[in-house]
């Protein structure tokens, strides 16, 4: 048996196929537009490849679209189709079962196959960013870091071990610790320039600590490592963007959100979630966005039903709420209603915070200040587990944060507002600032 660009065995024995499984590899870790392409090469001339069948249907899961968990199941059935006709390796093996917990509603039983093929092969770079991004899904971040830093030694002399320190890196920067985060993804990005994922945490790093001139000008300087990407690239312009935004450069925020992070009108939720969240962001800081949130609730008014992912949801919402779609919001509340009594990891996460949350920007929509500030604030406490980033989520912590001024919740707000800092190494981002100016205007108010 052969083994692929991680040094992991795979029953390909056609060179060109491994060829297009290396690909499928460098792909994946570099985000690139090439993916599936090989992926389809793969499976096209070894059509009893299971894993390449768990790979379409794992890949598939990640997009977070209802009407690709068709897909992943039809690619189950092919997998252990597959599995039935031809010998596996062990890994091969965890990657159909990893498909089958997904599908099961267990993401969390997926991680434990990857992690189970880890143990096997901890040089498998691509099982470590599967685990990676399903943690990600799910808000894992000290999860992210063990998985990570188990396999950092067996990475030490290998063709992916840039890919992995940008994984590393982001793991440090989601719990704190952002100076070996930003020393981490630097390095990695010497041994794979074309590592978004890593370029994009150092990123990251830069905006918890209240950097922007840095973080532009490493943008700037590392165009390779993300102008090839996928549409993975959008969301690095959403980085520029937030640190424009930091600098208070509001006429160029709105220049890069219509000729970068827009330019392609993609209902793919992740690039809803980076126009839905810049939007929000920017009338927060009181600019008119004119009728830019039409185009974003026209595709989330046809997601009201989806239910694959409360991160996707809340952006969808944001988008409904900004548009002033009343009745597509009232439905989004009632479909969270119904999902929270379910069973399944999922519907743990619309019950906790999910409610609570779809409430409070329902109401932050309506201008309901007090109802927006109990609910958000309410649901603070378990928005990690909706996945995503710290910096994606803080859109929410800045709405909590407004509402409650509104409702002139100062105390309670200051509270909140210092956590936020804390939780940025005690840095104080422009947002920060102006907000604990208005504060200290409405205790001096009070006082008076």
């Amino acid at each position: 048996m052969q083994s692929d660009i991680c040094d992991s065995p795979i029953s390909l024995d056609d060179p060109v196929l491994l060829d297009h499984w290396n690909g499928v590899i460098t792909g994946f870790l570099s985000h690139g537009t090439q993916t599936p392409v090989h992926l389809g090469k793969v499976l096209e001339g070894a059509p009893d490849f299971a894993m390449g069948h768990a790979a379409r249907g794992l890949f598939s899961l990640m997009m977070g679209r209802a009407e690709l968990i068709a897909v992943a199941r039809e690619a189950h059935e092919a997998a252990l189709t597959a599995l039935s006709r031809e010998s596996a390796a062990p890994r091969e093996k965890l990657w159909v079962q990893a498909l089958g917990e997904w599908l099961q509603g267990r993401p969390s039983g997926a991680i434990a196959a990857m992690e189970a093929a880890l143990r096997l092969q901890p040089r498998d770079t691509l099982s470590a960013k599967v685990s990676h991004a399903i943690r990600f899904v799910l808000g894992d971040a000290r999860g992210m870091r063990a998985s990570v830093e188990a396999v950092l030694d067996a990475h030490t002399i290998h063709p992916m071990r840039g890919y992995l320190l940008g994984c590393h890196a982001f793991t440090l920067e989601e719990t704190g610790d952002y100076a070996a985060a930003e020393r981490t993804g630097l390095r990695g990005l010497e041994h794979a320039p074309d590592d978004a994922w890593g370029l994009h945490a150092v990123a990251h790093v830069y905006d918890m600590t209240a950097r922007p001139d840095a973080g532009i000008a490493l943008i700037d300087d590392h165009k390779s490592a993300w102008d090839h990407c996928n549409n993975f690239r959008h969301h690095v312009w959403w980085h520029k963007a937030l640190l424009h935004l930091d600098r208070g450069e509001m006429d160029v925020v709105l220049a890069l959100y219509d000729q970068q992070i827009r330019a392609d009108k993609t209902d793919d939720y992740r690039d809803i979630a980076n126009a839905t969240s810049l939007l929000m962001r920017l009338e927060l800081d009181g600019m008119d966005v004119g009728d830019r949130w039409d185009e974003l609730a026209a595709f989330s008014e046809a997601r009201v039903e989806d239910g694959c992912l409360v991160f996707a949801d809340l952006h969808y919402m944001l988008a409904l709420s900004g548009a002033r779609k009343g009745a597509a919001a009232d439905a989004m509340c009632a479909r969270f209603a119904r999902d929270a009594i379910r069973h399944g990891e999922m519907a743990q996460r619309v019950a906790d915070p999910g409610l609570a949350a779809v409430a409070g920007l329902h109401a932050f929509a309506e201008g309901r200040w007090d109802q927006a500030f109990q609910n958000l604030a309410a649901a603070r406490a378990s928005m990690q587990s909706i996945g995503g980033s710290h910096a994606q989520r803080d859109v929410f912590e800045r709405m909590t944060i407004d509402a409650g001024l509104r409702a002139g919740r100062v105390e309670r707000t200051a509270l909140i507002l210092a956590q936020r800092t804390d939780m940025r190494g005690g840095h104080q981002d422009r947002f920060a600032q102006i907000r604990a100016a208005s504060i200290s205007s409405a205790r001096r108010i009070a006082a008076q």
